[in-house]
């Protein structure tokens, strides 16, 4: 039997709770989390387990990440409704949904045409209008749109992202897993206005590299 609608589906409401759990409490975070349909972003094959707390596999050998870890690097953002926000690696498109939400305009720049163009399609579905997205080498940002309020990294840089954080406003935010092994050091550089940074560990995470050029498909 179907559910009545506006019933709220009791795995979503699992998620939350967990999520409030760990530390994410922004309100507009986690509507932005609740209001998104994860499993409209994840494979046939894994839809039944879309409100896990776990990353999923994808296209490309990419992955949509742990809910916990999109609101913990959403939430260390912290989004104005005014601000334009950066990502590198749009991979599903998850992410950049609940970016939308929360902010004025999203950048999103993915290197597997696959991905984006499926992406794209789901923000075409989801009615989003303030997503513009590009096919390129993220490693390199989007100079074209800098500066940017906000800027998410969804991969592993080797290293500080120089090249990104030169696209960052004066006082902007920037959130990177950084590291070359497996497991990854989770990084917000603040700008403190002048032209440096402070940088903060926030927590060990495990994410794919960030990768030089676009990827070549078949």
């Amino acid at each position: 039997m179907a559910k009545p609608p506006h019933e709220p589906d009791p795995a979503l409401a699992r998620l939350i709770l967990a999520l409030r759990s760990q530390g994410v409490t922004d309100p507009a975070v986690l509507n932005a989390i609740e209001t998104t349909p994860r499993e409209a972003f994840t494979p046939d094959l894994f839809k039944e387990r879309a409100f896990e707390d776990s990353a999923l596999p994808i296209a490309c050998g990419q992955t949509i990440s742990q809910p916990y870890i999109v609101g913990l690097m959403t939430q260390a953002l912290k989004i104005d409704r005014r601000d334009r926000v950066l990502e590198i690696g749009t991979g599903s498109g998850y992410q950049t949904t609940i970016l939308s939400k929360l902010s004025r305009l999203v950048y999103t720049v993915e290197r597997y045409r696959t991905l984006l163009r499926d992406a794209e399609a789901l923000f075409k579905t989801l009615g989003l209008t303030n997503v513009i997205t590009k096919f390129g080498d993220g490693g390199k940002g989007w100079p074209e749109q800098a500066p940017f309020d906000r800027i998410m990294v969804t991969a592993a840089a080797p290293g500080e992202p120089k090249a990104l954080l030169s696209q960052l406003k004066p006082s902007g935010i920037l959130v990177a897993p950084i590291g070359k092994g497996p497991v990854q050091s989770l990084r917000r550089y603040v700008g403190d206005g002048e032209g440096g940074f402070e940088v903060e560990a926030l927590t060990d995470v495990r994410f794919v590299p960030l990768l030089d050029g676009v990827a070549k498909e078949l």
